[in-house]
């Protein structure tokens, strides 16, 4: 499994320069964990060498997907109405090639090997249309300047924008059952969330509100504060209570380890640490990732394989 900033994931390597982009979400920590042949959907640790080798054209087919997906949504110059417009023709593509179609010439690099692959390995449609479904949140929302009321609002948007990613490739992996669905979601989730809060100082002056309302009152912070990018006293606590929050469900979805075989289960390892260190990173600036982006250095991946190998 291999879901979110983490932007990169590995075999030793440095990491690649931020971007813009704090979305599914659904594999960025495994971005900043695995070393991804092809080019940036973040969320996605894509073909790493620890991916068993008849998994990867499947994996990167599916990347491609979101990958394209993303850039839809968050590349070049198009207005939102006209981002919307793509990604719903993108969605009803989508449908079609499900429906055994053939797929139009627009993405037709994209939707013939991923046809290919959804028959060869019935891949459930309905994930991949929730990845869609939150790119199309994220646009409207960024549009609108809407913020997200409480913590259960956020974990529909992870529900929708990471949680798919851990779900498709456990799929692909073979491996079902109540347990390790719910620890797979823990991961996908807490990796997006991760994200965000490793992106404040990112996606604040975009227009993207990942703290939601009943946080920021709980601490007595308002936007206009978050607006400045200036530490207080009330925004340290928030932050840190977040980071909290994922830590906890990363480690409420970390046994899933245990249950993947072989080279699956030691790419997930690095895909958690990978996480962690980065929480491990936020915490250590005491909320200033407010206005600090904290990155991945070379001992942080030694630091990350040596507890990959105490799990």
């Amino acid at each position: 499994m291999n879901p979110p900033e983490p932007r990169a994931p590995i075999p030793p390597g440095t990491p690649p320069a931020p971007t813009t982009s704090p979305r599914p979400s659904a594999a960025t920590i495994a971005a900043e964990t695995l070393a991804p042949p092809v080019t940036h959907y973040e969320n996605f640790p894509v073909a790493s060498l620890l991916c068993p080798p008849h998994l990867r054209q499947p994996i990167a087919a599916i990347y491609a997907f979101a990958r394209a997906a993303d850039d839809l949504a968050d590349e070049g110059d198009a207005s939102p109405d006209e981002r919307l417009a793509d990604l719903a023709a993108y969605r009803a593509q989508l449908h079609a090639m499900a429906a055994g179609e053939s797929p139009q010439p627009r993405w037709a690099s994209i939707f013939v090997p991923l046809q290919a692959v959804q028959r060869s390995h019935a891949l459930p449609v309905s994930l991949l249309d929730d990845l869609l479904d939150a790119f199309l949140q994220d646009v409207a929302k960024t549009r609108d300047q809407a913020t997200y009321a409480d913590r259960a609002q956020l974990l529909d948007y992870c529900r929708r924008s990471a949680n798919p990613v851990g779900r498709l490739l456990l799929h692909l992996y073979g491996v079902d059952g109540d347990t390790a669905l719910a620890q797979s979601d823990a991961i996908c989730s807490a990796l997006q969330l991760i994200n965000f809060w490793q992106d404040l100082s990112v996606d604040l002056p975009r227009g993207r509100h990942y703290l939601a309302d009943a946080d920021c009152a709980a601490h007595g912070v308002d936007r206009a504060t978050l607006a400045t990018l200036r530490s207080t006293p009330q925004t340290d606590a928030l932050i840190m209570d977040c980071a909290h929050w994922a830590r906890t469900l990363m480690q409420q979805g970390a046994p899933l380890v245990h249950r993947l075989p072989g080279r699956a289960g030691w790419e997930l390892r690095l895909v958690v640490q990978g996480g962690l260190r980065i929480l491990d990173k936020v915490e250590a600036l005491h909320g200033a990732s407010l206005h600090t982006r904290p990155t991945l250095r070379p001992l942080d991946w030694a630091r990350m394989l040596g507890r990959t190998l105490r799990m």
